[in-house]
Order: structure tokens, then sequence, then C-alpha cells
């Protein structure tokens, strides 16, 4: 029995979805051009789609589990579970209007057109803010609707912003903030699920250890105590010996967003020859 996976054939998550995979040990053909594959190394198949598929092949059981952006999750509506947030594909649903244009809060899109990819997900917006306005749904190109009169707005998916800038346009509101999700259909068989356990494991391994670095360093026998105080360590840091007599080696692990913080004080401290490596994976 293999695990059947649904990911994107193209597109923003298709690379970085393939990736994962890679670092989670799995060996996968990259799909170019091909609809399915099996994993060499692993009780895997995969399904390249389109994204705005992915949820109902999911939900039907054509595959078992996904990975697709909750944006796409949340318009399409299906009973399906989201299982685990994979820290790829950060975006946001956006209203943007044309610079220059008038605006007072979302108020002012009272009876206004609004381009959109997302209407169910513009339309419980607007409706939480009172708002009615007319939605025009459109599938791809959405940016340039006010340039050729379709709309006043558009509510489109922003990363950096560059696209909005690019057709004289200025993000307003945030209407949701999205990212690439693990989901998976409601009841799996046991060896499936299974399999899925294993998945997961491997995923929070990946993910883990890009939050943190190794660090190793050199550090005089009399500044130890010191140094030891500003390192954090999974459980403690490991004091090795040096060939060269009053010097020791330090290993431990610290977490990324206090990296920059630790490494200043060790330098203070006395520390000398720091190495960082990244980690691959990491099972806590």
């Amino acid at each position: 029995m293999k695990l059947k996976l649904a990911v994107q054939k193209s597109g923003r998550l298709h690379e970085d979805s393939i990736r994962l995979l890679k670092e989670c040990g799995i060996d996968i053909n990259n799909g170019l051009n091909r609809l399915k594959t099996e994993a060499s190394n692993f009780p895997m198949e995969v399904l390249y789609l389109r994204d705005d598929d992915i949820p109902q092949y999911v939900q039907d059981g054509v595959a078992d589990i996904g990975i697709v952006g909750q944006n796409v999750l949340l318009e399409k509506a299906v009973h399906i579970t989201e299982v685990l947030p994979l820290g790829f594909g950060k975006c946001r649903l956006a209203l943007a209007v044309p610079k220059g244009m008038p605006y007072e809060g979302v108020q002012t899109l009272q009876g206004k057109k609004i381009a959109t990819s997302y209407p169910r997900l513009v339309q419980q917006f607007l409706q939480g803010e009172g708002v009615q306005a007319e939605l025009h749904s459109i599938s791809g190109s959405v940016e340039i609707a006010p340039n050729v009169g379709l709309a006043h707005a558009i509510a489109d998916l922003v990363s950096s912003g560059s696209t909005l800038f690019q057709n004289g346009l200025e993000e307003k509101e945030t209407i949701l903030r999205s990212e690439a999700v693990l989901v998976k259909r409601g009841a799996l068989a046991p060896e499936l699920e299974d399999l899925l356990a294993q998945l997961l494991f491997r995923i929070e391994a990946v993910k883990k250890a890009k939050n943190y670095k190794y660090i190793l360093l050199n550090a005089p026998n009399e500044k130890l105590a010191e140094i030891l105080k500003i390192l954090p360590g999974m459980k403690s840091p490991t004091v090795l010996p040096l060939a060269e007599v009053g010097w020791s080696s330090i290993h431990t692990v610290v977490q990324e967003q206090d990296f920059w913080r630790i490494i200043q004080k060790l330098t203070a401290a006395g520390a000398q020859g720091i190495l960082v490596t990244s980690i691959e994976k990491m099972v806590l």
C-alpha cells in the first residue's frame, strides 16, 4: 500500500514541496510533464495537479494527502483536515486600490467593483465589515483589472508587493495570511495512517532543523564558566579538551532568532574560532 500525495504540478509551491520531500530523504522524479510518479525509497505515489484541484482530489480520495496553500483550502471549503503548516509559500490575500484613489477604510469600497480569484474569502471579509460590493471573479492577471476599467479595486495574493507596485496599486487591507499546509482526507486505512505518521516525523525533523544553528568554538578554560552561561544548548553544551593545554572546544545548538545576540556575547566573553553550520535534520 502506498500513500498518495498531491502536489502542484507547477507554480509557487511546486519547487518547495519537492524540496521538502527530498529533505525528508524521499527520492522522487521531478515530475516534469508527468501527472504521476513514485518514490524509489518510500511507499509513496506523487500526483502532480493544478493547485485549485488538490483539495477536491483529496476530499474525493483520489489522493490521501496533499500540499496546498491555506488560501486555496479555505476558498474551496472542502471537507478535509489541515494536518500541519509547512513554513513555506507564505503570502497574504490583500485588498489593493489604484495609487491616488481616496481610501478611508473598507467602507470606501461600498458599491464598488472588486476583481479577485478568491470570491468566497473576499465576500466573507466584506460581510464582516458590513460592506456590499460587486465581485468580478477572474482566474488570472487580477492586478490589471483597475487599469482596464473592469474594477475599482482588487483582492489578490501578495508576497513581496512588487507586482502591485508595477501595476500602480497600493495594498490597503489584509484579508488572510496564508502558507502551505499538509492536508488529509477523512479516514485513512491503518497502514496509510502509519505511513503518514512516518512522513510527519520526517517533516517535523526538517522543520525544527531550519530554526537552529550548530555552533563550535574554542575557549580558554578560565572563561568556560562565563561562556557556558551564555549558551542555551538542547540539554547542555558539549565541552571537550583541546590538544593545547588550558583550552576547550564547546559544541552546542542555538535558535536562529537568538544567533547574532549570542555570537556577540561569546566574542565579548573570549570565545575564539567560532564555526557555525546549518542543521539538516533534528529529532528532539
